[in-house]
């Protein structure tokens, strides 16, 4: 896939993200939820989590391994992940001289389902097939949008004010552009799906305490066989395995951030078994915790 030819504002928007955050690696910024991520080489293979995001790659490219599927991302088009989804990433065009830099923006379910609401827009066709990742060309007002965004982080005065409403903007862009059928998809008030995220909402929140199935199917109000049927549709997976996807996350964060072994991180999430936390961690992100936490420490 071949990357698009930037226009003045994409390479305005390069250059200021560049200038303020050389340094390889991951950066957070002044504005809630939103990140930078520089990279000068191409990188190996990382199994890693997406959250409900937008990503805007400027410069470089990336490649991501999706249930069997691959998925490209070039500099001047936008990455939309609506749920936490395991993904094997890697980025593939970056060097010294024209790094690999992508800016990640979290988007909330909340925000989402209000605009929702205030655009009234009508439901997607029942026939769209839904995807949970999906990549597009950024459209000029998104570009312009993102632009506004940090460019805010100059104007101190203003800036608290601003920022959510431009955030807003951005969701509002989202769900009138080419990824906005997904997000509709996701939030369409009272169908199962929305039923489907309301569980896993409360799921995220809880997912550290001894849960059964059928208690998040009475939390959609839904059979078993009809939670688990929507929930794989959703996510992927079911929902078994995204809980374990949800402890071995957090565990990993522990670990990386806090310093924690695997045996404290293991029974922190909820395991009751150190040998089989490690089994299932291995078998999602590739390497054992302790060879996997020692790649993400040395930036590898």
């Amino acid at each position: 896939m071949t990357a698009l030819t930037p226009n003045s504002e994409h390479l305005e928007l390069t250059d200021f993200v560049y200038r303020k955050y050389r340094k390889v690696g991951d950066h957070d910024t002044q504005i809630p939820g939103v990140t930078v991520h520089l990279r000068n080489s191409p990188t190996e293979p990382l199994h890693c989590v997406y959250t409900l995001s937008l990503a805007l790659v400027l410069q470089g490219s990336k490649e991501l391994l999706l249930d069997g599927d691959i998925r490209h991302c070039c500099a001047g088009q936008t990455m939309l992940t609506t749920f936490d989804l395991p993904v094997i990433s890697h980025v593939t065009e970056a060097s010294r001289t024209s790094p690999f830099i992508a800016v990640i923006l979290k988007l909330d379910y909340g925000l989402i389902l209000e605009c929702c609401e205030e655009l009234k827009l009508p439901q997607p066709a029942k026939d769209i097939r839904y995807q949970a990742l999906s990549c597009h060309d950024v459209e000029q007002g998104m570009l312009h949008t993102v632009k506004r965004l940090f460019e805010t982080q100059n104007e101190p005065t203003l800036k608290v004010g601003l920022m959510p409403l431009i955030q807003k903007e951005i969701v509002f862009r989202l769900l009138d552009g080419p990824h906005g059928l997904h997000l509709r998809h996701l939030a369409t008030e009272g169908s199962p799906n929305s039923r489907v995220v309301s569980a896993i909402s409360w799921l995220k929140h809880n997912f550290m305490k001894q849960i059964g199935m059928d208690t998040l199917a009475e939390k959609a109000h839904m059979s078993p066989s009809t939670f688990r049927q929507y929930f794989k549709s959703l996510t992927g997976n079911s929902p078994l395995q995204y809980l374990k996807t949800l402890r071995l996350q957090e565990a990993r964060d522990q670990m990386v951030a806090n310093g924690l072994d695997a045996s404290l991180a293991s029974s922190m999430v909820g395991y009751e078994s150190a040998s089989q936390f490690s089994r299932e961690y291995s078998r999602l992100f590739g390497l054992s915790p302790q060879k996997d936490i020692k790649r993400l420490r040395d930036g590898q």
